[in-house]
């Protein structure tokens, strides 16, 4: 929308202004054409050429909706092309009709005090601050539209002294109703009369399935029962299939049974030099170690939570949870749009830590990305947590979601009352429901493999060469027991899972795939308490150096402070609770 106040709204603005480009193409959304229109409306202001999209044309079908696309593109005077992206219906059309790009013509004029504003305005724009591409009109009403980014270009302008006075006076002047709010009236009313006129909606067809589960999804009552039976199914898919089936095939079976021992034959056979050895197959091996916890232990893990996440994600079920989580998140002085970066983070808190911008507040920004860091762990991460306490008991899960849920909770209420700021309400569209396109959800689980492979293997190779050293020079087992009073007497965990907690300062799944490799020696109350405390544990290099990007030096150095005596302080107090009560 513009004016525009969202992050994402001033850097499309931002585009608007300083980009050069030849010619946009309108995104629109078929089922709601009024708010298509109302943007179209103020790009033909702009004098901006394009081609409209009228994009989930099957949604809007599917619910009764007709657009006349020939009459709406005779009315515009641009191509307009019915598209469904999930399905490709309608690319090449789309592609076909940029060569006609064309600047829209105008939906309306304005009542005669603000065509007369906007005239003397833009008539000030052309003679002092004339802009390269964007039509004068259009800044003139984005200016008294109070538009922050269009200012700031104005700000910037030399001889911009006429334009500001005459934008200031406009937007001084009293009355029952402010210019912005009757610039977007009578814009709002323009579209909605031109959708009338090129739409229809038959009567009765406005229910769809879908529509009932979406609106299920987010209804007080029915959405949690439907987000339990969501996540126990998730939980089933990636905690039961994919850590206890298809790793128990791939490392017990295939890396267990045959790779690993041909492999440490030939090098032991071929390798005279003893420690060049054991780099490669020893205790803290490349091969043994490094490449078979990221390809027989995670690799089956995260390609089992990808394919889950995909077919959430692409179902439009994501943008539902900011809905029925947004009372929740009220507590911690955020609201539901907060859950999207942590959703994402589930994949991974690298890129969920940039996606924060979404956020509207600095305040916003700083709470959601303390409370990923802290208690939101990665897909790799996840995976291990999954499988490790599937493979005891459902019960041992829920502990495990409990404490990490309590811990966002209080953590999260506690940052609210110390951070300064309001809460900014939640508003938000919500996508259709729709059934995943199997081919869309194989895409970008490839992607996000290619990923793992490219960038955390390499990383898992590294941990495991800085265990080796650690070994080789004797400071591992220093490190082990330095660390015994904290992990052996507080967390009640064995000496050796101290190790685990070196790997955790690289990543914090290298560190949980450390436990995993304990998993006989660890009981149902060690391997809960292990999971909770590396879950809470300090965040990995590459998050880290993302929160430094994004909050400063100084805050993500406070944030480790407080995270790394956190995790250890909620693993002792579990320990001793466990202990007392099971």
């Amino acid at each position: 929308a513009l004016p525009s106040r969202s992050d994402d709204e001033r850097a499309t603005m931002r585009a608007l202004l300083h980009e050069d480009m030849r010619l946009i193409i309108q995104v629109g959304d078929a089922k709601n054409l009024r708010r298509t229109l109302n943007l179209t409306a103020l790009l033909a202001e702009l004098g901006v050429p394009l081609v409209l999209a009228l994009n989930m044309s099957d949604e809007a079908r599917a619910r009764g909706v007709t657009v006349d696309t020939a009459t709406l593109s005779d009315a515009l005077g641009v191509p307009v092309v019915a598209t469904i992206a999930t399905g490709g219906e309608g690319v090449a059309p789309l592609t076909d009709a940029l060569a006609r790009a064309a600047v829209p013509s105008p939906l309306l004029y304005y009542d005669d005090e603000l065509e007369a504003t906007i005239a003397r305005i833009a008539t000030l724009i052309t003679r002092h601050t004339p802009h390269p591409r964007l039509a004068a009109r259009g800044l003139a009403i984005l200016l008294v539209g109070r538009d922050p980014e269009v200012d700031a270009w104005l700000a910037a302008q030399p001889g911009n002294g006429p334009v500001r006075e005459a934008v200031v006076a406009a937007t001084a002047a009293t009355g029952r109703e402010s210019v912005p709010a009757r610039l977007a009236r009578e814009r709002s009313h323009a579209a909605e009369a031109l959708a009338r006129t090129v739409s229809h909606q038959a009567a009765g067809k406005d229910r769809t399935l879908s529509l009932l589960i979406g609106q299920l999804a987010v209804h007080r009552v029915w959405g949690w029962p439907m987000l339990l039976g969501v996540l126990y199914v998730v939980y089933l898919f990636v905690g039961d299939f994919g850590a206890g089936t298809l790793v128990g095939l791939l490392e017990e079976d295939f890396f267990g049974g045959v790779l690993n021992p041909a492999v440490t034959g030939f090098v032991q056979h071929t390798v005279t030099i003893p420690w060049l050895a054991d780099l490669f197959v020893g205790q803290y091996g490349l091969w043994t170690m490094g490449m078979t916890y990221a390809l027989a232990l995670i690799l089956p893990i995260v390609t089992t939570f990808f394919l889950a996440f995909g077919v959430l994600e692409d179902s439009g079920y994501f943008t539902r949870l900011s809905v029925i989580a947004n009372r929740m998140f009220a507590a911690i002085g955020l609201n539901g749009r907060a859950v999207l970066p942590m959703v994402l983070g589930l994949g991974c808190v690298t890129m969920a830590t940039l996606t924060t911008r979404i956020l509207h507040s600095p305040r916003e920004r700083l709470i959601t990305t303390f409370l990923m860091a802290l208690a939101i762990p990665c897909s790799a991460q996840l995976g291990v947590v999954l499988g490790m306490l599937g493979g005891l008991s459902f019960s041992a899960t829920l502990i495990w979601v409990g404490s990490m849920v309590g811990v966002l909770l209080f953590t999260g209420w506690l940052a609210s009352k110390v951070v300064k700021g309001r809460r900014v309400p939640l508003v938000t569209e919500l996508p259709p429901m729709r059934m995943p396109v199997l081919g869309n959800v194989l895409k970008k689980t490839g992607g996000r493999l290619k990923w793992y492979l490219v960038e955390v293997i390499p990383l898992f190779l590294i941990g495991t060469l800085i265990m080796f050293l650690l070994d080789r020079s004797g400071a591992l087992p220093w490190i082990i027991r330095a660390g015994e009073p904290l992990v052996t007497g507080w967390l009640g965990l064995p000496p050796e899972a101290s190790a685990a907690f070196v790997m955790g300062f690289l990543r914090r799944d290298f560190g949980a795939t450390g436990l995993f490799a304990l998993q006989g020696q660890l009981s149902m109350v060690q391997t809960v308490v292990g999971m909770v405390t590396i879950t809470l544990f300090i965040p990995c290099i590459a998050s880290l150096m993302m929160i430094v990007k994004e909050q400063g030096l100084r805050t993500a150095a406070t944030m480790v402070a407080m995270i790394v005596p956190t995790a250890f302080l909620v693993g002792g107090v579990l320990n001793y609770m466990l202990r007392l009560f099971l």
